[in-house]
């Protein structure tokens, strides 16, 4: 199974929104999907399911069935990782988020540096989210796990994408994912540095993530021309985040003049396909699933089938790279 996690510390770019319609364009495609929500937002989660489920998974006191409930036994102390649950929805298996996982926040930061001193509990700790990930794929045979994450630098997304083979970074056409890619990617290679000096000191025998976190490219969102700014201000930070993905998550000099439609790690630009959100969240299905009965008619029904071709091709790009 090839884990890949869906990263940008700048958030309002659009990553939940990709990996619901990712997921739902990898199973279209025959493909057995996890979904895992490891952000405490849960938007993932409450893109997924009605809000009567997700009661259910979020009762008053002690959450249930999410990607936290697995872990608490150890984080309490009072035993190891436990069974996840995967909420089945038609071919995609989600493991629901948790708003109490910002609680095991502070656990992973006082682990990280226990690693060092070859702590059992500590490997356990860290490599929690990379476990019941393989657990839940395993369940259900997935051939991809697709990771949302939340916009930080924290510990919880470090634990996240220490469980990553690939990370793909959603970006908006603004100063604002430029200054949060200056960031992103230093803090990657640093993560994946201070995990391998970990690795060797990790127990004998004991099956730990390899934090790989390879960098599979990035995809621009909502890159139509914005009514909320000038156009020519657009295509400035368009122009730009080439060389700055280049420069520094990829750590290679030289990328001037590139463009978006001619960087290879550029794996897609998304129009914002604005007028069909509104309908997919009250359908709650995919904006390429929409039919008349959900609204889709006159213009839709060709953005429709224009979103389609978009995440078909976006889908195939990443299956393809991350082999």
């Amino acid at each position: 199974m090839k884990t890949i996690a869906f990263f940008n510390n700048k958030g309002g770019v659009g990553k939940t929104a990709l990996v619901y319609h990712l997921a739902w364009m990898f199973a279209d495609q025959g493909r057995s999907v996890l979904a895992a929500d490891l952000d405490p937002q849960a938007n993932l989660s409450t893109m997924f399911l009605e809000e009567d489920r997700l009661e259910t998974f979020w009762p008053e006191g002690r959450s249930t069935h999410t990607a936290l409930a697995p872990i608490r036994p150890l984080l309490e102390g009072e035993g190891g990782i436990e069974e996840p649950w995967v909420e089945e929805i038609d071919d995609i298996g989600l493991l629901v988020g948790d708003l109490a996982l910002s609680g095991f926040e502070d656990e992973l930061s006082q682990q990280w540096p226990h690693c060092l001193d070859g702590k059992k509990r500590a490997f356990r700790v860290i490599g929690a989210f990379a476990e019941i990930i393989r657990r839940a794929g395993a369940k259900r045979e997935a051939e991809l796990a697709l990771v949302d994450v939340g916009p930080n630098l924290g510990a919880i997304n470090r634990a996240a994408l220490i469980a990553a083979d690939y990370v793909v970074v959603p970006l908006g056409p603004d100063l604002f994912s430029l200054k949060g890619l200056q960031n992103l990617g230093p803090t990657l290679r640093n993560w994946r540095r201070e995990w391998w000096e970990r690795l060797p000191k990790s127990p004998e025998g004991m099956e730990v993530p390899q934090g790989r976190m390879e960098p599979l490219g990035y995809a621009v969102m909502q890159h139509s021309v914005r009514l909320d700014r000038p156009v020519k201000a657009y295509g400035k930070w368009m122009d730009r985040i080439p060389r700055t993905y280049h420069q520094y998550v990829l750590a290679e000099k030289g990328q001037e003049g590139l463009r978006v439609d001619e960087d290879p790690e550029c794996l897609a630009a998304l129009k914002d396909y604005r007028s069909l959100m509104p309908m997919a969240q009250e359908a709650r299905k995919p904006m390429f699933h929409l039919k008349p009965g959900d609204g889709a008619i006159g213009a839709h029904v060709q953005a429709v089938s224009n979103c389609y071709r978009d995440f078909r091709s976006l889908a195939q790009t990443i299956e393809h790279r991350a082999r």
